[in-house]
């Protein structure tokens, strides 16, 4: 009969010696022979037993327990396999379980925004790209505004962003209008317009200072894509945007100019 040596059933098991030690020190497996010399000799049911034990140490029973289950005679060993057999479908289900609520945490923090792909879609339009989300998480993603807006939009649900929608399109309505009607960008009707949009993202989003409004202007001349959004809605909108942004938070910013 092959028996092996403490090293070889550490390197077996994937365990220390020094938890093998402990086990025989406490009685939980003891070898089923020694050398001449006095050292550890395991038989194949000492390897058994010890597949047993790490079976249910795995599955967090303490030492103590896993002790008295083992020692209990009354309990085959077909009994113990089809015992941590129940155990770890058990486990093996908690932790999917575990899983999908991790994915969806996930998801849902993902741009804070709670709708399924098709719901996206219908409230952001066809020109909606997911990507969009992962790459807003990439450039702003530890920024405390990103926080602060994940926090807050993460609330959200399918008519939170359909007023979002319906606000944003009334505000792009009228921009035009007053853009179309020939009214400076830095007269008091885009410096008023200005002044809604830097708002509406503080009340739905981040607050929104002047100087990250001005930013947010920089980028509505700077990036293509931001550029074609106020573009599509009439030709040199963006440009006349930004000069409203910041006009108006020149005017805000003044010591004697209102309050925001």
């Amino acid at each position: 009969m092959s028996t092996y040596s403490v090293g070889q059933v550490a390197s077996i098991a994937k365990v220390t010696v020094r938890t093998l030690h402990h086990y025989d020190e406490i009685g939980l497996l003891s070898p089923g022979g020694r050398t001449p010399a006095g050292y550890r000799r395991y038989e194949e049911t000492d390897l058994d037993r010890l597949q047993q034990i790490l079976f249910y140490r795995e599955l967090g029973f303490p030492l103590e327990e896993i002790a008295a289950i083992l020692d209990d005679d009354s309990v085959s060993p077909t009994e113990h396999l089809r015992r941590q057999h129940q155990l770890i479908s058990a486990r093996i289900s908690h932790l999917q379980e575990l899983a999908a609520a991790v994915e969806h945490a996930m998801e849902a923090r993902k741009m804070g925004i709670q709708l399924t792909p098709e719901e996206k879609f219908e409230v952001f339009g066809s020109d909606y790209q997911e990507e969009w989300e992962d790459e807003a998480e990439r450039r702003w993603g530890n920024t405390e505004a990103w926080k602060q807006s994940q926090s807050r939009t993460s609330r959200y649900g399918k008519e939170d962003w359909q007023r979002i929608k319906a606000e944003t399109d009334a505000l792009n309505s009228r921009l035009v209008e007053v853009f179309e009607a020939g009214r400076p960008a830095d007269g008091a009707e885009a410096m008023e317009l200005a002044e809604t949009h830097r708002r509406h993202i503080s009340d739905n989003f981040y607050d929104c200072t002047y100087e990250i409004h001005r930013c947010l202007g920089a980028m509505y001349t700077a990036d293509p894509r931001f550029t074609a959004t106020y573009e599509d809605l009439a030709p040199g909108l963006a440009q006349w945007l930004h000069d409203a942004i910041l006009a108006n938070a020149e005017h805000r910013t003044q010591p004697s100019g209102p309050q925001a």
